[in-house]
C-alpha cells in the first residue's frame, strides 16, 4: 500500500478490533526551525489502527534517512529518523474524553478515512535533533574567514587575541610608560 490515507473498513468499527497498515511516504524535505532535512528515499511507515470503543487509536512508526547541514560547521550530515506515530480519532458522536484536551484528538470524518500525513510529519518533527551536529565536539567555522575548524586551525583566533591585547594596551593610560628607561 503506498497511499497515506486509510479507509476504515466496517469490521474495524467493532470494539477491540484492530488492523495493521504499512506503506511508503514521499517527503522531499522537512523544515524544522532553521534546519531543512532532505529525504532522497521515501519514508517507510507501519501503523496499527485499534478500536477502543468510542475511538480509533492509530499507533506506529515512520522511518527514513535524511540529510541536513551541521549547525556548527555546515557540512552535510545524515540523520536517521524513527518517529512514533500517534493519533486518536473519536467515532461519530462519542463524548469528549475527560482526561484529554481538544488538541489531543480528532473526530473521524464522515468519509471514515484517516490521513496519516499530519501524524507522520508530527512524528518526524518530534524526532528531529534539537541541534544537528556532525559530531558532539564539532568546532564549527571561523567567524572571520569561514574555515572549517574541524580541519585545522586557521590562525584567526591568534590574530584576534593579539588585536585584543593591543587594544587593551592602547586603552591603558600607563602604557606610554612601558618604554621609559631609567639610567643608573
Amino acid at each position: 500500500m503506498d497511499s497515506t490515507t486509510i479507509e476504515i473498513p466496517s469490521e474495524l468499527f467493532a470494539p477491540a478490533e484492530s488492523s495493521s497498515y504499512s506503506g511508503v511516504f514521499e517527503l522531499p524535505e522537512l523544515v524544522a526551525g532553521p534546519d531543512v532535512y532532505a529525504f532522497a528515499e521515501p519514508l517507510a511507515w507501519n501503523v496499527i489502527v485499534s478500536n477502543t470503543g468510542d475511538a480509533l487509536l492509530v499507533s506506529g512508526t515512520v522511518t527514513g534517512l535524511a540529510t541536513t547541514a551541521c549547525a556548527r560547521c555546515l557540512d552535510p550530515i545524515e540523520v536517521d529518523f524513527q518517529g512514533d506515530i500517534e493519533g486518536y480519532f473519536l467515532i461519530g458522536e462519542a463524548e469528549t474524553p475527560e482526561d484529554m484536551d481538544e488538541d489531543e484528538f480528532e473526530r473521524l470524518d464522515d468519509s471514515n478515512t484517516i490521513d496519516l500525513v499530519p501524524l507522520m510529519k508530527a512524528a518526524l518533527l518530534v524526532d528531529t535533533p534539537l541541534v544537528p551536529l556532525c559530531r558532539d565536539d564539532c568546532k564549527g567555522i571561523c567567524p572571520d574567514c569561514g574555515a572549517n575548524l574541524n580541519e585545522g586551525d586557521c590562525g584567526c583566533a591568534q590574530k584576534r587575541e593579539a588585536e585584543r591585547l593591543a587594544e587593551a594596551e592602547a586603552a591603558n593610560p600607563f602604557s606610554a610608560l612601558k618604554n621609559l628607561t631609567f639610567d643608573e
